[in-house]
């Protein structure tokens, strides 16, 4: 039978090895989107399969897929009558650039006071070992209530690509009850959440071809179009001075929100995104605040743009292509092949003869809801309230995470976000951290929710 009281003293008595196989598995630079780092992809995959067959799993094993491999484990010895979790994680971790504004090097962790900095400690490495941590500590004195499923990807980063078509090919394999899902955050150190929602994305490149090649602005500007104006003015008119988005059907299945809805969200104050962003002002859909405007109304934003010389100095050139990469939150119900049929409209619309345009598809996902009276979501207010003292709140996210959707669809299994990053982490940019109290609390949480969710 699983003890909790044993385990949970387990994973107090080994908080410094816990902390540095936590070090040791950050200080692997597995940037996915990088193909020179390839050896790095496969040697965090390693490190994640080596601590499964250190555990006792069966058919532990690196799986290829089209791009970088997966994980998987399985612990399939509580029973029939017990129910079976799919805990889901990545083990890439976005580029660290730009380097000049880390305080440490981005693969050197570092602790200062509470907070551990690395690239990757908080999406996700950090909830990965805290949920090995959980186990590891079960089984160490007890055994585990649950069986238990592992499917760790390499390419979250870069839009899950290959991770479809695994899980339709491994559908036996993956066959469970709940999908725990780690890559998800509460609010504050001192304010346990769940997840219940997520963002889709829709992300497309647009190019624009004028000439057929560079020209020189002094002999043919003025009389020949300039691509880089054209896509700048197109794109400017994607969004009106009141944050409303332009493009053609854009909002006709946005699932609107009610009053109750909104009256339940913990909306941070304006200072506080002005603060964490380093805005001197704020800017959105007007009618909504803040929080709503970034967890659960949809957007267009650009991601970059390039077109003709960008070297230093000068050079007096009308350039011939101008290209800009452009992604969308969506909200339910909103499809991203529908969005991509209203972004062609606008285009179709809006462009002028004189260049041709192409548009292309880069990554998209489904938004995701997660079902509030279960079983599951029930069993992780209790963990949570156990360990923090305090009700969790229901929160939710305006970011990304494929796989949840990818799931109910090909599964037919809904998910759990339970995960303990904070909004202040810097995913994706410099000086990205994870809270310590939150990293231990994460591994005592992740043991009483398969406690509770096994009864």
């Amino acid at each position: 039978m699983p003890d909790l009281e044993a385990a949970l003293a387990y994973a107090k008595d080994h908080q410094a090895d816990f902390l540095e196989e936590f070090l040791s598995f950050l200080r692997v630079p597995s940037i996915s989107t990088l193909p020179d780092h390839q050896e790095d992809m496969h040697k965090a995959a390693n490190w994640i399969k080596k601590q499964l067959e250190r555990f006792g799993f069966d058919s532990v094993a690196v799986m290829p897929t089209g791009g970088h491999p997966v994980i998987y484990g399985e612990w399939m010895k509580a029973g029939k009558d017990a129910p079976t979790i799919l805990f889901y994680g990545h083990y890439d971790v976005q580029p660290p650039d730009p380097l000049e504004l880390w305080i440490s090097e981005p693969f050197e962790p570092q602790i200062r006071g509470e907070n551990l900095f690395a690239r990757g400690a908080s999406d996700m490495k950090g909830q990965i070992v805290a949920h090995l941590k959980a186990v590891e500590s079960l089984l160490s004195t007890s055994s585990l209530p649950v069986n238990l499923k592992y499917l760790i990807e390499g390419e979250e980063e870069i839009g899950s690509p290959n991770l479809g078509a695994f899980i339709t090919e491994n559908k036996n394999l993956l066959s469970c009850d709940l999908c725990l899902n780690g890559d998800s955050s509460i609010l504050a150190p001192d304010m346990p959440a769940i997840s219940i929602s997520l963002r889709g994305l829709a992300y497309f490149e647009i190019r624009v071809q004028g000439a057929a090649g560079d020209l020189h602005s002094g002999t043919f500007g003025g009389a020949v179009d300039n691509p880089a104006i054209v896509l700048c003015k197109l794109i400017a008119g994607m969004r009106d001075d009141l944050g409303r988005i332009t493009l053609p059907g854009f909002y006709d299945h946005v699932r609107p929100l009610s009053k109750t809805e909104r009256a339940e969200m913990v909306s941070m104050p304006d200072e506080w995104w002005m603060e964490q962003s380093g805005a001197a002002m704020l800017f959105g859909e007007q009618g909504y605040s803040p929080t709503e405007r970034a967890t659960v109304r949809p957007t267009l934003d650009v991601n970059g743009m390039v077109s003709g010389f960008i070297g230093e100095g000068s050079k007096t050139v009308l350039p011939a292509q101008a290209m800009a990469k452009i992604s969308m939150r969506l909200v339910p119900d909103q499809h991203p092949e529908r969005i991509k049929n209203c972004l062609e409209e606008y285009l179709r619309t809006n462009a002028p003869p004189t260049v041709t345009w192409e548009l292309e598809a880069m990554a998209t996902c489904p938004p995701a809801i997660v079902e509030r009276d279960s079983s599951a979501v029930h069993a992780a207010s209790r963990a949570l309230e156990a360990v923090w003292g305090v009700k969790p709140v229901f929160q939710r996210q305006g970011g990304t995470v494929p796989v949840v959707g990818l799931v109910q669809d090909l599964l037919g299994v809904d998910s759990l976000m339970l995960g303990f990053g904070l909004p202040d982490d810097n995913l994706h940019a410099p000086n990205e951290k994870m809270h310590l109290p939150n990293f231990r609390r994460g591994i005592e949480t992740y043991i009483r929710f398969m406690l509770e969710f096994s009864s």
